[in-house]
């Protein structure tokens, strides 16, 4: 028995190192020759590095996800004498390859010395949900890093067609993908097969300035197309009369930041309101898993929040239902604050159960707000507006000049239905209309 380093192969002239992805040979296991030892990515290809001849692993010299120059010693082999003497003869440095044992494509080096048995590999699998995937996909780093920098789900990778063995996606089918248009980035899931499949669609996008999106809005816009494609939204509209919330914030907003230090905005009033709603309905706080529905106990409400970049993100009011006016206050200019300079942490921006989107803010009577998943529904308020409006009153009607604002409820119909919206969305205008003019802060 002798002992030999085992070197990161030269995998193409071009090629200067590479990045294992695991081990399938572990330390103290014995292999055969042509045995699959280790899998290494780079960036044109991914590779099987076969054992020259039978052996032991010894040791690793490198872990998954180690980026190794060429040519480095990234194992320790033990090999009976026979296997040492055979691999002397053949006068090939263990761990180097031969053009012949590269395969014939420069583009695709196959790195394989002759199709032996070989033991069954124990692999990361990810396993998607669908009949038309390829369910068994296996993800190395370097598809995942194109997948992540194109934004490709891993149920959109599931439908591209690998060529590599036994199904592999390798990067080349990724990029032929995309050079072909995602034709599955919008395609849904479906146990059988409809016979339906995407046009290729040819646009005349026009020409003019270049603007590259950030990563930011690469995000949402991924976010918004995942949520306008898997929840089938719905939207509900009312009018609410807001003349007496407005006198009283206008009659108090000096008098509470002077007191509290605060801002009096209207947006701890809309969240105390939709708190309130969602208490009476609790159905509205829940999201879909499968075919159960999951009713949160927690109440914690996202705000839409324009940043510096244009760009809007949702930091979150936890418990909402359980904080008064004052606290509420605090947290939301704490919240608004925190954008405005960039300094939103992870925790501000997680674990929201539902959203209210101001688009009043930037003039709008009312919106149709997306989903933001995974989420049953959002709210959008309007522009507060005044205008005459027809009171009845016992001694007959009047016109008079109201505060008025459109409400919209975006809903999942798959969670939510219009009765259960409706009810709720009226629910928050009546919280709204029936203010208390009289409370104390």
């Amino acid at each position: 028995m002798s002992e030999i380093a085992f070197k990161m192969p030269k995998m193409g002239e071009s090629i200067t190192e590479g990045t294992i992805i695991n081990w399938l040979v572990q330390e103290g296991e014995s292999f055969e020759e042509g045995d699959i030892l280790c899998e290494v990515a780079t960036d044109k290809v991914d590779n099987e590095i076969p054992a020259p001849a039978a052996g032991t692993m010894r040791q690793h010299k490198f872990g998954p996800k180690a980026v190794v120059p060429v040519g480095e010693v990234i194992a320790i082999l033990e090999m009976s004498d026979k296997s040492a003497d055979s691999t002397q003869t053949n006068s090939l440095p263990l761990g180097e390859m031969s053009e012949g044992q590269r395969g014939n494509s420069s583009k695709e080096p196959s790195i394989k010395t002759k199709d032996l048995p070989k033991k069954k590999k124990e692999v990361n699998m990810r396993s998607l949900p669908s009949k038309e995937n390829n369910e068994n996909v296996f993800i190395s780093p370097l598809v995942d890093a194109v997948a992540r920098k194109h934004h490709i789900s891993y149920e959109e990778l599931a439908r591209i067609t690998g060529s590599g063995k036994e199904g592999r996606l390798r990067k080349s089918d990724v990029t032929n993908y995309l050079n072909e248009g995602r034709p599955f980035q919008f395609a849904q899931a479906v146990a059988k097969p409809s016979g339906f499949q995407i046009p290729d669609l040819k646009f005349d996008k026009g020409k003019g300035k270049i603007v590259e999106m950030d990563r930011m809005r690469q995000m949402i816009a991924d976010h918004m197309v995942f949520s306008a494609t898997t929840a089938p939204h719905v939207t509900a509209y009312v009018e609410a009369d807001l003349t007496k919330m407005v006198q009283w914030r206008n009659a108090n907003k000096v008098a509470f930041q002077k007191k509290n230090n605060e801002k009096l905005t209207f947006t701890p009033l809309f969240i105390e309101a939709v708190a309130k709603a969602v208490k009476d309905f609790p159905m509205i706080n829940s999201s879909l898993d499968g075919t159960n529905i999951i009713v949160k106990k927690d109440i914690n409400i996202g705000m839409a929040t324009a940043l510096p970049s244009g760009n809007l993100i949702v930091p979150v009011v936890h418990n909402a239902d359980k904080k008064n006016l004052l606290e509420l206050a605090v947290k939301t200019n704490e919240l608004v604050g925190k954008a405005r300079d960039n300094k939103l942490k992870a925790d501000d921006t997680k674990g929201s159960t539902f959203t209210i989107s101001n688009v009043g803010t930037f003039g709008s009577i009312m919106g149709t707000p997306i989903i933001n998943q995974p989420e049953a529904a959002i709210l959008a308020t309007g522009i507060i507006k005044k205008r005459a409006e027809v009171i009845e009153k016992p001694e007959g009607d009047t016109i008079e000049i109201r505060s008025m604002m459109y409400l919209s409820l975006s809903f999942d119909h798959r969670i939510v239905d219009g009765y259960l919206a409706g009810s709720f969305l009226r629910r928050i205008a009546d919280n709204m209309e029936q203010f208390d003019f009289k409370r104390k802060y």
